[in-house]
């Protein structure tokens, strides 16, 4: 049956053969060369390391990523706050998103991707 429907996995290969055959393939960024070695490569969940390397190259920032970039504002903001009026508005802040990111890992880990 020659018109079945094809998997994703085999559309996805014969982009790449059509690619690889046009000479397309080959002027991609980093062709035939291994990858540059990333120093969060081995901190990430194997599951999420392509993922995160696929957006990264693409200019595009997980929210959990910009979620660990604020947190360390925030703990850097209230290591140098005085008033204690402004130390618990940045606490309470600081408290509500790590518990974001815990129901976030927790949810990812629930769904076997972590």
């Amino acid at each position: 049956m020659a018109d079945r429907l094809r998997t994703l996995d085999e559309e996805i290969a014969r982009h790449l053969e059509e690619a690889a055959k046009s000479g397309e393939l080959a002027t991609a960024k980093g062709y035939g060369k291994p990858f540059a070695h990333d120093p969060g490569w081995e901190s990430t969940p194997e599951a999420l390391r392509m993922p995160f390397k696929i957006l990264k190259e693409a200019g595009f920032v997980p929210a959990e990523v910009e979620w660990f970039h604020e947190r360390a504002r925030l703990k850097v903001a209230l290591a140098a706050e005085l008033g204690s009026g402004e130390r618990e508005e940045l606490r309470a802040k600081l408290v509500a998103l790590e518990q974001k990111i815990a129901l976030r890992l927790e949810a990812l880990r629930g769904n076997a991707k972590i």
